[in-house]
């Protein structure tokens, strides 16, 4: 099991820990002696073991590259970021749901182990792995590993159902996720248990949680704030400080991936803000989404047209960039808009807000009241870099805002992001 991972990114090259938030900036010269240095089954070199104890903490003195560092080569393509539908089946039943139906159905294992090799080869570093609810995909324990064995740094997004389970906890344990958000429902039994129409969920949901916590794991909460639960927004947050978690709101219901207005009802009126400005989106550029027959798409909002991953390989995704150019431009109900310069959404979500005929207030200018301010959130925090001492070597302590003008621009609302 590898400690760190050395892989380009843009153009430069970085190492980074699976689990830690911090990663570290080395030259070329650093990353292509490490390339030789694994070839060769040389020991770790000096410099290194010293920026391991330094960035990380741990020592590396002595041990060969070839098992403390995964080296991985640069790709072709310019994708750094992939996010993945294991399926789409899921164990609760919220009726707010963006998925709309969802079908328990997909790759079988041999197909998804061929696109996680694809997604590798795309040159993917961060990865997200979601569904539905992906913990209780069989397939989902050997997925997870794999994906860390090819050298990716891995993030889950799940509603935390099955994350009690000894054998669950036991993976996390061993190959620790860079991050595990989980998806909080309600501050009580009752609330939680009916929004999502599992009785006994809310239970499983926090014995699983201290599980967690006593294990270690990085943990963040989306607070999900609905018609239902909405007198328990406050009981929601002091939940999450209570046991020590960072959170984030998300009060914004969207249409299903289907252009369906079922979810809409669950939207909580006195809730509902104004999304920050889109001000564009590397959509199909830097990052992808993968659904769980193998099909990319620029993201889990724009599906439509998709590339084959399994079945056309890596090459496929070269037709890519220009989908997300086409999607993008502002065409039906949004063509010669002169408020789009300001428009808060991008045009694939706004096309499903208009498919499902939603009223304009839950996403257009045109529908908002002139007095409202809108809500604004930074998407791309500043660098945050410590210089070593007369070395070129850089640790960043904080990777996910060193990387976010190459990631999806609609994160900002967005609790499937």
């Amino acid at each position: 099991m590898h400690d760190l991972i050395a892989a380009p990114y843009e153009d430069e090259h970085l190492l980074l820990r699976p689990d830690s938030p911090r990663a570290v900036k080395i030259p070329y010269a650093k990353y292509a002696e490490l390339q030789r240095a694994m070839a060769a089954a040389d020991p770790v070199p000096g410099w290194l073991a010293d920026v391991a104890r330094r960035a990380w903490g741990f020592d590396l003195t002595g041990r060969p590259v070839a098992g403390a560092v995964l080296v991985r080569p640069r790709s072709r393509f310019r994708y750094n970021r992939g996010t993945w539908e294991i399926n789409l089946g899921c164990d609760y039943d919220c009726e707010m749901c963006y998925l709309g139906e969802k079908r328990f159905e997909g790759l079988d294992w041999a197909g998804k182990e061929r696109l996680l090799h694809q997604v590798r080869d795309a040159g993917v570093i961060w990865f997200q792995i979601t569904g539905g609810e992906p913990l209780i995909d069989p397939d989902f324990p050997a997925a997870y590993r794999l994906a860390n064995e090819l050298g990716m740094v891995v993030e889950i997004l799940s509603n935390g159902s099955r994350l009690w389970h000894p054998g669950i906890l036991e993976l996390f344990t061993t190959w620790r996720p860079a991050k595990l958000t989980l998806s909080l429902y309600g501050a009580t039994a009752e609330t939680y248990d009916g929004l999502t129409g599992r009785r006994g969920g809310f239970n499983k949901f926090v014995r699983g949680l201290d599980g967690a916590i006593e294990a270690g794991l990085n943990i963040d909460v989306s607070l999900i704030i609905t018609r239902r639960n909405a007198h328990e927004q406050t009981a929601m947050r002091a939940f999450a400080e209570r046991h020590g978690l960072p959170w984030r709101e998300y009060a914004n219901m969207s249409p299903t991936i289907h252009g369906g207005a079922e979810t809409l009802p669950s939207q909580s009126p006195e809730h509902l803000t104004q999304r920050a400005p889109f001000t564009g989106c590397p959509a199909g550029h830097t990052f992808f989404h993968v659904d769980p027959h193998g099909k990319a798409s620029i993201c889990k909002v724009g599906r439509d047209p998709s590339v084959d991953l399994v079945a056309e390989g890596v090459e496929g995704l070269a037709r890519l960039g220009s989908i997300a150019d086409s999607l993008m431009l502002r065409t039906g109900g949004c063509e010669g808009c002169t408020l789009s310069g300001t428009c808060r959404v991008c045009r694939p979500m706004a096309r499903l807000f208009q498919e499902a005929k939603a009223p304009l207030i839950n996403y257009c200018q045109h529908g908002q009241p002139k007095e409202t301010s809108p809500v604004m959130l930074e998407l791309a925090p500043t660098r945050t870099i410590e210089p070593q001492d007369g070395e070129d070597i850089q640790i960043i302590d904080n990777i996910d805002a060193y990387t976010a003008p190459t990631a999806q621009g609609c994160g900002d609302d967005n609790p499937y992001n």
